[in-house]
């Protein structure tokens, strides 16, 4: 079986076996109207050890009528066949108003995964589940859900938007955070997981104490290895109550395969690590056990959700599915510098795309179809312009690329203060400024070709059939805040984007230090040198709520106070609101 096959195969493969219809001729189990406990004077009853729901509960795909819903049963070492696993669903805590109890499918073959997707349910409703095992006594924890509104059902709808989550780069306190939220649903850009080995990129000397390295302890590549890596980053608290209370809708980034992925390979999959296609094929399946999705083709994780009638989100992959390879300045480098003429023809080829055609044409049929108010793209990556004076690119890229090199930092602050001096100026008026001046800050390139700046005329296309409609960008990937204004080639206003910091992951602060006076001078130096940018938090960690109803949209950047011991307060760094 070649590639394609396999993949092919995996795309069949539904890995949502379940369905449960609400209410529909409910027949109350024995242990949902009984105690759960077992009867410890009984001496005849077996003692089971080591098993349990160990990886808690979630939810996934609310909709107004069904909801995915999760566990992972770890077996007792004395059952010897199948897991027998009931699911009960109630509108009440103490299961008084059950809607479901029937019994559910253990998928062996999916490590010990059990998804249900219940339907019938009814639109706006909180719900409470939990799973059991009438052998073994085991009762999970009871989980909180939520399904979605119906149109005049709900005045505003509130998503906390998270992403970038390394397990060794620190404490989850973001999704402790999101936990204790008032969101209805929590929207994950990627990044869930990190593929690198322990030790590796986000573990650091302040984070060293706390346990957290990566397991399995080599870079992750096989199913099991994928496996091992989401049964830990499940097993920590606060992931776990961010999961049991609220709705989760996900897509995957390239952490979940490997770092800068595209369509048909990746920068951390080398020729030594086997078929790339085998580990996208691995991860994809892995991420179906762990994070289900209410799709056709488990390999084409685009999907769209109506909140109440005046939000549209529209869930994409612009990472897997069809993005060509993305393009990298060194390959444009001469003797003479940047061979510009031939990185231009190359990057505004309009064939070049970060969606795939089919991809692109059911995004532009979606936005055309949809009358809500707000149209709202769930992106892995930024779709705001980050144009940048050119002469700062190759500097900026040799720090970011981890230079140890201390003339760079005296360069690029030498630069940088020179540039912004122009710039003011120029938003002055100065009569003064020369021709050469002006092209020093005009002459602008993007800075992160892995981002939608990297498939400009794609990012035209969307513009277009967004066009006349509320577009706001929802985004991760960066590990820092963002909200750009988003501008067309034209000029015109297509949207906002409203970018989160990460849960952990490190940013800018990674590269500059984490002085406040130099991120600062960073902040502002790049809002002023970048057209759309009109804010930027440089090295906090935490996530956006983003709130909308039918007249405005609102974001606010909610940031934790430290990653290294369990702090969930936040604080907010930003507000802005949208009409």
């Amino acid at each position: 079986m070649n590639n394609e096959q396999i993949l092919k195969k995996l795309s069949r493969r539904n890995f949502i076996r379940n369905a449960a219809i609400a209410g529909a001729g409910v027949v109350l189990l024995p242990s949902a109207i009984t105690s759960c406990k077992k009867d410890n004077d009984d001496d005849d009853e077996e003692t089971y050890e080591g098993h349990g729901f160990k990886e808690g509960v979630a939810s996934f795909d609310p909709s107004q009528t069904q909801i995915i819903l999760w566990t992972r049963y770890t077996p007792a070492a004395q059952e010897v066949t199948k897991p027998t696993i009931l699911l009960d669903v109630a509108k009440d805590k103490d299961f008084k108003n059950v809607v479901v109890s029937q019994s559910v499918m253990v998928d062996t073959a999916s490590d010990y995964t059990v998804h249900v997707d219940v339907s019938n349910l009814t639109a706006n409703t909180k719900y409470y589940y939990r799973f059991r095992n009438e052998k073994t006594m085991a009762v999970s924890v009871t989980g909180e859900t939520k399904t979605l509104p119906a149109a005049g059902q709900a005045n505003e709808v509130k998503m906390a938007v998270v992403s970038c989550a390394n397990f060794q780069a620190g404490l989850f306190n973001v999704y402790g955070a999101v936990a204790e939220s008032d969101a209805d649903v929590v929207v994950h850009l990627g990044d869930y997981i990190y593929e690198y080995p322990a030790g590796g990129y986000g573990a650091s000397t302040a984070t060293a104490n706390l346990n957290r390295a990566h397991k399995p302890v080599g870079e992750i590549l096989k199913v099991a290895d994928y496996r091992e890596r989401y049964r830990q980053y499940r097993s920590d608290e606060q992931l776990q109550k961010a999961h049991q209370l609220k709705p989760f809708i996900c897509v995957w980034d390239d952490h979940e395969v490997a770092n800068d992925a595209y369509k048909d390979g990746a920068e951390n999959h080398q020729a030594n690590e086997g078929d790339f296609a085998t580990r996208k094929l691995s991860a994809i399946q892995v991420w179906h056990e762990y994070l289900p999705a209410r799709v056709q083709d488990n390999a084409k994780i685009y999907r769209n959700f109506d909140f109440a009638g005046f939000v549209n989100l529209i869930m994409l992959d612009t990472r897997i599915v069809g993005r060509d390879k993305q393009l990298s300045y060194v390959d444009y480098l001469t003797a003479s510098g940047l061979n510009t003429t031939k990185f231009l023809t190359d990057w505004q080829n309009p064939q070049r795309s970060i969606l795939g055609a089919e991809q692109k044409s059911w995004l532009a049929a979606k936005l055309n179809s949809s009358s809500a108010k707000w149209q709202v793209l769930g992106n892995q990556v930024l779709m705001g312009k980050m144009f940048m004076p050119a002469e700062l690119l190759l500097i900026v890229a040799q720090i970011a690329g981890g230079s140890t090199d201390a003339t760079l930092l005296t360069q690029y602050n030498t630069l940088v203060t020179q540039l912004v001096a122009i710039k003011s100026r120029m938003l002055q008026n100065d009569p003064t400024l020369t021709a050469a001046e002006k092209a020093r800050v005009q002459n602008a390139l993007p800075y992160n070709l892995d981002a939608w700046d990297g498939y400009p005329a794609e990012r035209e296309m969307v513009y277009a059939s967004a066009a006349g409609k509320k577009l706001v960008s929802l985004a991760g990937d960066t590990h820092n805040a963002w909200y750009s204004i988003l501008t067309a080639n034209n000029g015109q206003k297509a949207g906002v984007e409203f970018a989160t910091a990460s849960v952990t992951s490190p940013g800018f602060e990674a590269i500059f230090g984490s002085n406040p006076q130099t991120v600062a001078s960073f902040e502002q130096a790049n809002a002023l040198l970048i057209e759309e940018l009109e804010y930027l938090d440089a090295s906090r960690r935490g996530y956006i709520m983003a709130t909308f109803t039918a007249n405005e949209a609102k974001s606010e950047w909610r940031y934790v106070s430290t990653i290294n011991n369990v702090n969930s307060a936040t604080t907010t760094g930003k507000s802005v609101v949208v009409v």
